[in-house]
């Protein structure tokens, strides 16, 4: 039978891990991330639309904005999040490995745990926000766990060939979508309007998502693709081991964010009503393919930003911004919880109703996103430092490991 994982004693050998290195890129990567999944989300909210949810008429500050988002935000944080959430999947059932647990019941608890993270995904998804990816991330979690967990590294270098051959379509991609770019056609993106973000009463918006939810939940299952990649990246302990894997780290970066910006450039200047393009949606396509590789590329990046602080800080979690971020990483179920309440409260047409009064909606959602992810930041860093957990991370833990004994 093939191994699944590298045992403890194959980890022990390669030499001590210093834990500093070991915590700090993933849970950095997913506190600052969260800026770009608010940001976006918030964006779509306050236009009531999905990608690309930003001003479809853009002049000065909203054309530079649209720019900006399309290039670096939009489509590009999620796919860093399925990286880490496969990154974990093969760090949860390490531990439980560790703790003495078989192979088997390693299995059967991740398989417990996503199956609560579909249950919070159908409650948040019906209660406050149509475009929840939990659930997704709680089958994703279910088939990862079944198919892909307890195989061999032989098997796992397939998703590292797969990855090469969606390059080779990304550049194919480019080489049609580039010459269609153009200055005479002047049509800027219209997004699909999402009825339960326009909806008058929260009865109606209700029944609206639960048809959008669905429907969307579905449509980005795929990200599996993506999950596998963090796997593979897990099972090699490249975050845990930044100095190890540095020159894997400063090619996943470059050819990551390379191929990420690269793909978006065309969607981000049609966006910014600088450019026009008579081929739509295959330009769009071709953005959603650069975020996908600017998923992996920004966690390259945060480990290699890891490895810079580990090398020049004593203790870098001990320092206001850093510690702060990996306070919310550490919470970052709680604080995306947290975004969709800010929404809900602050952006409805039948709550606090901002846009409908609010004279510039561009600026409006960049203010919101960011007050919020800052309020979710200082949360979390008083949660540091009094010990407690998310109360997500809390209450899932309970539910998928049992109260502690």
């Amino acid at each position: 039978m093939s191994q699944t994982l590298p045992p403890p004693a194959a980890h022990a050998a390669r030499g001590p891990v210093r834990a500093r290195e070991r915590a700090l890129a993933p849970d950095l990567a997913r506190g600052f991330m969260l800026l770009f999944i608010a940001l976006a989300n918030a964006g779509g909210v306050v236009f009531a639309a999905t990608e690309p949810a930003i001003e479809p008429t853009p002049h000065g500050f909203e054309s530079v904005v649209n720019f900006g988002m399309m290039m670096f935000v939009s489509g590009h944080a999620y796919p860093m999040f399925a990286v880490m959430f496969g990154y974990g999947l093969v760090q949860m059932s390490r531990r439980q490995r560790e703790a003495g647990a078989s192979t088997a019941a390693a299995r059967d608890t991740l398989v417990r745990r996503n199956a609560w993270l579909i249950a919070f995904g159908a409650v948040h998804a019906v209660l406050l926000y149509f475009g929840d990816f939990l659930a997704a991330y709680g089958l994703v979690g279910i088939i990862a766990a079944c198919l892909l967990l307890n195989r061999g590294d032989k098997f796992h270098r397939v998703i590292v060939w797969l990855w090469g051959l969606v390059l080779v379509e990304a550049a194919v991609f480019m080489a049609l979508v580039y010459p269609s770019l153009s200055t005479d056609f002047g049509a800027t993106p219209k997004p699909a309007r999402v009825d339960s973000l326009a909806a008058t009463s929260y009865g109606e918006s209700l029944v609206d998502r639960l048809a959008e939810w669905p429907l969307h939940t579905a449509s980005v299952l795929g990200f599996i693709f993506i999950v596998w990649l963090g796997m593979w990246a897990a099972r090699r302990r490249v975050l845990e081991e930044p100095a190890r894997h540095r020159p894997l780290l400063i090619g996943a970066t470059v050819v990551g964010l390379g191929v990420g910006f690269l793909g978006s450039l065309p969607q981000a200047l049609v966006s910014a009503g600088a450019l026009s393009t008579d081929n739509a949606d295959l330009t769009l396509l071709l953005h959603n393919l650069g975020g996908m590789y600017s998923g992996p590329g920004y966690v390259a990046a945060f480990g290699l930003i890891a490895l810079w602080l580990t090398k020049n800080r004593a203790a870098p979690t001990d320092t206001l911004i850093t510690g702060s971020l990996v306070a919310l990483g550490r919470r970052s179920l709680s604080g995306y919880l947290f975004q969709s309440v800010s929404w809900f409260v602050l952006l409805l047409p039948f709550t606090f109703a901002m846009p409908q009064w609010f004279g510039n909606k561009t600026l409006l959602y960049l203010l919101v996103a960011t007050a919020t992810w800052l309020a979710t930041v200082v949360t979390a860093a008083a949660l540091q430092r009094r010990g407690h957990p998310g109360p997500a991370e809390a209450l899932l833990r309970r539910l998928a490991y049992g109260p502690r004994r």
